[in-house]
This record gives C-alpha cells, structure tokens and sequence, in this order.
C-alpha cells in the first residue's frame, strides 16, 4: 500500500467530452425531426366515447324508397255545391267516405226518382233511380268485403228486384256483372231469387243472394249465393252456393231475411231512407 497522497478524480480527456456532446446533439436533432414530422402538435387521445364499444343510436331518419307518410288532413269527400233535395226521405247511415262520421242517405220520389248520398264532409252525390215498379223504394246502406279489402254499397229494393250501387270514391254507380250489365237480385219475380243479405264470414261482411224455395208441406229451403266483388265494388260475379235452411218455417228468421232486403242488421225500409209518398 502506498504512502503517497491521493490524487483525487482524473480529469475527463477532451475526447470524452467530444463524444457527449456529439450525442446530445443528435438526440435533440432526433426529437424535432418527431415534433416537425408530425405537424407540431401530439395525436389526440381517444374520448371514452368514440372507445366505447357500444353501437350508436341509429339516426331517425326516412328511409328514401319509402314514401313519407300522409299528415294533411282526414279521409273525408270534398263538399260539393250539390245538398240534399227539399222533399227528400233522409236516414243517417254508417261512414262512406272514411271520415269517421256518420254520413246520410237520401230518396227522392215520382219521375225524377233519385238515391244519393250527403257526407258529413258537405259532398252530395247521387243516382237516378230508374224502375217499372209501382212500390215505392227503399234502401240500406253498408260496408262490405270486395276485392283484398272493402267497399261502402247500397242496395236499392224496388220492390221485384235490388239494385246494387258502388258509393266508393264519393260516387254512386251501378254494380257491374261479368257481362256489362247491371248486378241486381230478384225478389221472386223471374226465379232466381226472392231476397238479398249480407252474413259475416272472415271477420266481414259478404253480400250474398237469398233463395227462399217452398216444398209441398209449406216448409221452406234457403240457397245462399255469396256475391265476389272486386276492389271498390265496381263489378260483382256469382260465388259459392250453400244451402243455409231445410224444413223452415215461413215465420223462421232465415226464411224472413230471405224474402227482403238487408246487409247485416240493416234493413231496408227500417234502417235506410224511403221513398216518399207522391
């Protein structure tokens, strides 16, 4: 062991300190060729919102092959200039133009004998009703199954056979059969029928020709053909034909109802409006 003096730390080499100081620079020229890249300002941190994994609400918005929905105004006939004739027999019947209000029908008599409508909306619209007939008309308004949905009628009992009108569209017009001609049921006159009913079937009504035949015992056998009518009841053909009643009474409701004119619980002469006495 040496009896010398310590002679403390060495002193660094000038080299050394070239090294240092060469590293620092590159380091620091390192750094702002980051900052500078990188347009001078460190990417944002995601919010917790756009990490969420959760799925947006989708937006409400139309989509464009879809039509967007209605909003002016209720169903409802356009008021005409039109009113029900002074003299008229009037009776409220059920809602033909969709309005959900209940809307009146309306029968003129002698030669200028009319059916017509008068909306709760102020539209008339009517049809002439033209008959040999000498009974006075009477007629029962309702809405019944035609074509994939369904339509407002009236039936129109002259006495020997019902007309059978369209009141869609705000319009009266004759029921047309698969030959052109107008739809009417015989009330016993040429045979083919003594009546006219409607009977619920699938949730709606069905129009249907009545057939009330009488045996040798005075017993009665009741045929019902259903009526299939196309979309606004403008034109009607013969459907299927049952046998509703065997050995009926003449007093049996069935037998009743296939002698007039009804749709449903209306019936003419009771719930529609009467042609007036001339």
């Amino acid at each position: 062991m040496s009896d010398s003096p310590d002679p403390g730390p060495r002193a660094r080499s000038p080299w050394t300190l070239r090294v240092v100081v060469l590293v620092a620079v590159v380091i620091f020229a390192v750094v702002v060729w980051l900052v500078v890249r990188d347009g001078g300002a460190p990417a944002a941190s995601p919010s917790p919102a756009a990490s969420s994994p959760t799925a947006p609400s989708p937006t409400a918005t139309q989509d464009p092959a879809e039509p967007t929905p209605s909003t002016t105004g209720a169903a409802g006939c356009d008021a005409t200039d039109d009113d029900t004739p002074e003299g008229a027999d009037t009776h409220e019947v059920v809602d033909v133009d969709g309005d959900g209000e209940a809307d009146t029908a309306w029968l003129t008599g002698s030669a200028d004998r009319r059916f017509g409508i008068t909306t709760a909306s102020g539209a008339t619209f009517s049809v002439a009703i033209d008959a040999a007939s000498p009974q006075r008309a009477a007629a029962v308004v309702n809405v019944v199954a035609a074509g994939d949905d369904s339509s407002p009628i009236a039936l129109i009992d002259t006495g020997r056979e019902v007309l059978l009108l369209s009141a869609a569209d705000c319009d009266l017009a004759a029921t047309q059969n698969l030959a052109g001609d107008a739809y009417t049921f015989d009330k016993g006159f040429t045979g083919h029928g003594t009546g006219v009913g409607c009977t619920e079937a699938d949730g709606a009504l069905r129009l249907a020709g009545l057939d009330a035949t009488t045996a040798g015992d005075g017993s009665f056998t009741v045929d019902r053909t259903f009526v299939d009518l196309d979309d606004g009841a403008v034109t009607g053909s013969n459907g299927e034909e049952q046998t509703v009643a065997q050995g009926a009474g003449p007093a049996d409701p069935v037998v009743v109802t296939a002698q007039g004119t009804s749709c449903g619980e209306l019936v003419a002469g009771e719930d529609g409006p009467v042609e007036p006495q001339s």
